[in-house]
């Protein structure tokens, strides 16, 4: 009974080779899916859930991290009863080199030109 218990926790996610450079452009094209990305890759670990305070309704937050989860941007584990949301650098690295960071790159020189930094 625990391992199906532990496995109904368990969250798709695509293999390496699946992630498609048009799914994760569109997961990035949301400026709260960006917001989410530009957090992850500042701190360079995992953040739970809870840890972002989106002006918007949970089902819309969950939402928006499954957009990030389905398109092999994060990875998501549950540790304990947090939802742990993890950057997928290196699998976007590898497939996508320099893009992630020239994205990462763009999104905060429109933040600072725009006054959201």
């Amino acid at each position: 009974m625990t391992s199906a218990a532990v496995s109904s926790r368990d969250l798709p996610h695509p293999a390496r080779e699946e992630i498609r450079l048009e799914g994760v452009l569109h997961a990035l094209s949301d400026p709260l899916r960006l917001y989410i990305v530009r957090e992850l890759a500042a701190v360079g670990d995992e953040l739970s859930c809870s840890h972002f305070d989106l002006p918007v309704t949970k089902s819309t937050t969950t939402h928006h991290f499954r957009v990030l989860r389905e398109s092999g941007v994060i990875r998501q584990i549950y540790r304990g009863t947090a939802k742990m949301n993890g950057l997928r650098k290196d699998d976007l690295d590898g497939l996508f080199p320099g893009l992630l960071d020239a994205l990462l790159d763009a999104a905060a020189r429109q933040a600072a030109r725009l006054g959201d930094a």
